[in-house]
């Protein structure tokens, strides 16, 4: 049936993060790429645009004005039928007025799952062995005591984790399985059963930071999550506490957490994301020997790379051939986006389950 098929088109800048997702959508006889450059002069990016069924869209680090999936460039892409982000974070794409557009949103959450989780599991050794410190100190101290730079073990301690999704789970896995540790979550969104049946305890975001020795972040940026931890929840948490942020920039407040560490009120943190990326060098939380910061690379390994960009491939294979994609963010706007779907392609795809 496919090769009777209208042809879709499908835009994205620069290029896929590995070579399989071409070679997956080089087999789909219906899907004509559009692989545009921001130095290509406007007129010729509205055109690809205005003719585009799909948009995928990069990461926030990389992407530019005026390319955000946002209600401007729905506007310029009256074609659009769904727009995907990279990873597993969405951010660069308004669900909200593609929603009301029509248009389905998808994102690729799972498949750097591990990356992530043991790039969390690395910031949590790391910390609380003090390698960083110890690190920074015998860079530039001769004779430095060794026993300044004493560490503490992770076994047994507690872990909080601020939403549990697929790499919250992984990480409550690696953390429970390889050192007995107690897993706390925050998530309004699953009740106790599902919580345990991920490896936790439902508990408050009150309660995790009051009581976990390790605080790590993993939720998406959005209107609710926005600047959701800042200077109350930095000094719930214990002196010897620490904590990590592998998820979006934005989420926790950059200048409390600076006076928060200033004052001694945790131990340390590990960071990986930043409102700014990369910060600038004056950053005040580059400041810090506890600190420990990645450029938003946690979940950037050639494994994660590879089945981020053949997950989307695949994703988008399926969309065009009216399938339902496995990583869809708006369900809500099924109704609309079969309408357009059938009107641009001649079939209606299939219903939602």
């Amino acid at each position: 049936m496919s090769n009777t098929l209208p042809t879709a088109r499908l835009s994205y800048f620069s290029h896929w993060m590995d070579p399989v997702a071409l070679r997956v959508l080089g087999a789909e006889p219906n899907i004509a790429l559009d692989h545009l450059q921001f130095g290509m002069d406007r007129a010729t990016l509205d055109a690809a645009f205005a003719q585009a069924h799909g948009y995928h869209a990069l990461p926030r680090v990389e992407i530019q004005e005026p390319w955000f999936c946002d209600a401007a460039l729905l506007a310029r892409a009256p074609n659009l039928l769904a727009a995907c982000s990279s990873g597993a974070g969405f951010d660069v794409i308004d669900v909200e007025a593609c929603t009301k557009a029509g248009v389905i949103v998808c994102h690729q959450s799972g498949t750097n799952k591990e990356a992530v989780a043991e790039h969390v599991l690395g910031l949590i050794l790391a910390l609380s062995k003090k390698i960083g410190v110890a690190d920074k100190m015998l860079r530039r101290q001769a004779g430095l005591d060794r026993f300044a730079v004493t560490g503490r073990d992770i076994r047994g301690k507690t872990l909080g984790l601020v939403g549990i999704g697929q790499i919250g789970t992984r990480v409550a896995e690696l953390c429970r399985g390889l050192f007995g540790m107690t897993v706390l979550a925050c998530d309004p969104y699953l009740d106790a059963a599902e919580i345990a049946a991920r490896g936790g305890t439902k508990a408050t975001m009150e309660e995790v930071f009051a009581r976990a020795d390790f605080v790590s972040v993993h939720v998406p940026r959005n209107r609710e999550t926005f600047g959701m931890i800042g200077a109350a929840q930095y000094a719930a948490m214990k002196p010897t506490a620490y904590f990590i942020q592998t998820s979006r920039g934005g989420i926790h407040d950059e200048g409390a957490l600076a006076e928060a560490l200033a004052a001694g009120q945790l131990a340390g943190a590990g960071l990986d994301v930043f409102l700014k990326e990369p910060p600038p060098p004056d950053h005040p939380l580059l400041a810090f020997d506890n600190v420990i910061v990645t450029p938003h690379n946690a979940g950037i390994t050639q494994e994660a790379l590879h089945d981020m960009a053949e997950g989307a491939a695949l994703q988008w294979a399926q969309i065009f051939r009216g399938e339902v994609p496995p990583r869809l963010e708006n369900p809500e706007a099924w109704p609309l986006y079969s309408k357009r779907f059938e009107a641009a392609f001649g079939f209606a795809p299939k219903a939602l389950g």
